[in-house]
């Protein structure tokens, strides 16, 4: 996990910290007397959430960010906010998508408080596939507005639990699975949230490539490397067909998506690691086992532990 704060009043300063923690640009204000920024950011492998405080005016003029950039209001207000086709302003509760990772952007902060998350492209396309396989082109977001209220507010519980129970919990962050689960599932969420270029629907060629086979290949992946931060895009390789046909052979045969059987696989090596463990040493906890193997939402861990084993965790470890 890496963080940075700071804490300034003074613009050059401020201009100077922004470029370098996202990307040049230029800021300006109309009460350079007046203008106290704080920002803290927590980062976690390809993910970064930042928390700004900005109680002034300020206009800002941004290069292109190479990365999802999303944004969270919860005080003031952020206006005339303009990138190539769009023009917008953002308010308390908005939950949207700053700017495609090639554009640049420009507009004004007006007394906001608001969260910056920030993502690696990259991470769609280890969650989802484009309409066109054949094409070298990255998935991407299309609009810069969620689909509806609910969706964004998915997106924001998302993020508030990864900053709130991931970033600042020593347990998790040192889990390599953590990050790569953490990441996945935030990134599956924004695919959800806004509209994108990503194919659900399998291709005629992708249910042809969706036969036991390919399954086959899948599972055996999946258990050779259960304990590795893998990836959908990972599992998909490994039986030589395209992330959409691996999600239609799973769901055909299994009536299950590869991340579900991953994560009861994963499940299946936490409950026997809680069976050989020595619960009078006290050397192991639930929260532990459960970060070990990928799970990060500890409410989560236990209901599924419960559904698989129909008793919880903590049961496991002391009675066994």
């Amino acid at each position: 996990m890496h963080t940075l704060t700071f804490d300034s009043d003074d613009l050059d300063r401020t201009e100077d910290f922004l470029s370098r923690a996202y990307a040049k640009m230029r800021i300006g204000s109309s009460t350079p007397e007046s203008s106290r920024a704080r920002i803290s950011r927590s980062g976690l492998g390809p993910i970064t959430v930042d928390e700004l405080d900005l109680d002034f005016e300020m206009s800002y003029a941004v290069t292109p960010l190479n990365r999802i950039c999303l944004c969270v209001v919860h005080e003031g207000t952020i206006q005339d906010h303009v990138y190539q086709g769009v023009e917008d302003s953002f308010g308390p509760g908005d939950v949207v998508s700053f700017a495609p990772p090639t554009q640049s952007y420009a507009g004004r902060i007006c007394g906001a408080r608001y969260n910056i998350t920030m993502l690696d492209p990259a991470l769609l396309d280890q969650v989802a596939a484009t309409a066109t396989p054949s094409v070298t082109e990255p998935v991407r977001l299309t609009g810069h507005r969620p689909h509806s209220p609910a969706a964004a507010e998915q997106l924001r519980q998302a993020i508030t639990y990864v900053r709130d129970h991931v970033l600042t919990e020593p347990t998790m962050t040192r889990q390599p699975l953590i990050v790569s689960t953490a990441a996945q599932h935030l990134a599956a969420t924004v695919l959800s949230t806004f509209p994108n270029t990503a194919l659900t629907d399998p291709t005629a060629a992708d249910r042809r490539d969706a036969h036991p086979d390919a399954l086959r290949r899948a599972l055996a992946y999946i258990d050779d490397h259960a304990d590795e931060p893998i990836t959908v895009a990972d599992i998909a390789s490994a039986a030589h067909v395209t992330v959409r046909a691996l999600q239609y052979a799973f769901r055909r045969h299994m009536d299950t998506t590869p991340l579900a059987h991953l994560r009861r696989v994963r499940l299946s090596h936490a409950h026997r690691e809680l069976q050989a463990a020595d619960p009078h040493a006290g050397t192991t906890t639930v929260t532990e086992v459960a970060a070990r193997w990928g799970f990060f939402h500890a409410g989560r861990f236990a209901a599924l532990y419960r559904e698989a084993y129909r008793r919880t965790p903590r049961q496991t470890l002391l009675d066994d």
